[in-house]
């Protein structure tokens, strides 16, 4: 007798439909009873010293604007990229009731580029999407500052979220940011004062670059 191995494929979704399941994985996020956090993060707050002091700001994946929001209060034109509708909607009531004003920007990034430059600031907290990387020195300013915050793979040994697929190696942003294109100004991991295992970067575009 011949044994058969049978192979079941998993059915096909188009990157359409998996769009489409993530936004309504965020909608149903920032429309819980339970609000999202409406301050920024201690751990992105301490870079604020490397930021320069004012330009136009770009907060990548920056859900209900708790940093956005914050951006446009130290004077940055900010815009907030994010996948969710009802995410960009809270963070623009958000703004309007502190007094400030931030554009919303309605993107997947895993199909769709990011707007276009040229940005002073990008801000990315808890959001790993790996080939970004590569764009950011197209789109920074001459001399345009990158501040990265994100959990590593260290941090599962406390906390269960977010899991191994979404969290960085040892050392892994370190290798992200290009010497290339960029000098670094400040680069740690540890934990931080909120009690995750992060790795926090700041980086400093070269000025040889053109942008877009």
């Amino acid at each position: 007798m011949t044994a058969r191995l049978l192979c079941r494929e998993l059915p096909y979704e188009s990157p359409a439909v998996m769009s489409e399941k993530e936004r309504e994985k965020w909608d149903a996020r920032y429309s819980d009873a339970a609000p999202p956090p409406s301050q920024p993060s201690a751990d992105l707050v301490a870079l604020g010293p490397f930021f320069p002091p004012s330009g136009r700001a770009l907060d990548i994946a920056g859900g209900a604007g708790r940093h956005a929001v914050w951006l446009a209060e130290r004077g940055f034109e900010t815009t907030l990229v994010d996948i969710s509708p009802v995410g960009l909607d809270l963070a623009a009531k958000r703004a309007h009731a502190h007094g400030v004003h931030i554009h919303t920007h309605r993107a997947d990034l895993d199909t769709e580029p990011l707007p276009h430059g040229p940005w002073d600031l990008i801000v990315i907290f808890h959001f790993l999407l790996r080939p970004l990387f590569a764009t950011f020195p197209q789109i920074l300013a001459p001399n345009g500052i990158l501040a990265v915050v994100h959990p590593t793979l260290q941090n599962l040994t406390r906390h269960p979220k977010p899991g191994a697929d979404f969290v960085l190696r040892e050392g892994e942003l370190r290798t992200l940011v290009s010497d290339v294109h960029f000098d670094v100004l400040h680069s740690e991991e540890g934990w931080l004062a909120e009690g995750r295992h992060e790795a926090r970067m700041v980086a400093k575009r070269k000025n040889s670059e053109p942008t877009i």
